[in-house]
């Protein structure tokens, strides 16, 4: 079965993250946002680099940051073609 943003991986993202983000223009909770294929997907593939701190600051700010796990359901999600 396929990974669900609605699902499994809007909801790994803290009230206080979404809030966070918005300002920057990063839209966590907005599934149209986080899988627009018009730019290679490079939304989603920028707030995975901050989950895994490939770009820095690494996200969420302060912490806690996500788990092995947690960022392995995220990669399975883009792997399973963005499923909403």
């Amino acid at each position: 079965m396929s990974v669900s943003f609605k699902n499994q991986i809007a909801p790994m993202f803290r009230q206080q993250d979404i809030n966070c983000m918005r300002p920057p223009g990063v839209l966590l909770s907005d599934y149209s946002y986080m899988s627009d294929p018009s730019n290679n997907h490079a939304n989603a593939v920028r707030v995975r680099d901050s989950l895994t701190g490939a770009l820095t600051p690494r996200m969420p700010k302060g912490g806690p940051f996500w788990t092995q796990a947690m960022i392995d359901l995220y990669n399975q999600w883009m792997a399973d073609g963005f499923q909403p």
